[in-house]
């Protein structure tokens, strides 16, 4: 009972790899919810804030809270973008081509090199057979 190999097999590995990827892509959808909730409940309470009630007139930037506002709208814009457009196209697909493309380059640079290191060695062997040392 104790004594059976614990390995996965190809198959077994390849649907962990799998279920990790749905996992982290799920976990990066939820963020994106996340920060559209808190975007949205912070804006409903900056503009509260500011104009309601007066807070913030005595900053030296005059309607500040649109600025802020600005500026967070842009960064959950980038988030959205981050997850929804730029994982579409750099996926993990993506990802396997372009190792494996990196893989198959430094195997052919070592192919070369070895050549370029047979071919020295070969001018060398020549060099001291026609030179031989008396």
């Amino acid at each position: 009972m104790f004594s059976k190999s614990k390995k996965e097999t190809r198959e077994q590995a390849e649907q962990r790899e799998q279920y990790e990827y749905a996992r982290r892509r799920i976990n990066q959808k939820k963020g994106v919810l996340h920060h559209l909730t808190y975007f949205l409940v912070g804006s409903i309470i900056i503009l509260i804030l500011n104009p309601v009630l007066g807070y913030g007139d005595q900053f030296f930037i005059k309607d500040w809270y649109i600025w802020v506002l600005l500026i967070w709208g842009a960064i959950f814009l980038l988030h959205v973008f981050n997850v929804f457009i730029k994982n579409n196209f750099m996926d993990k697909e993506w990802e396997d081509r372009q190792l494996e493309k990196l893989k198959a380059k430094q195997e052919n640079r070592i192919i070369e090199l070895e050549k370029q290191v047979e071919l020295e060695n070969t001018d060398q062997r020549e060099i001291e057979e026609n030179n031989p040392e008396e």
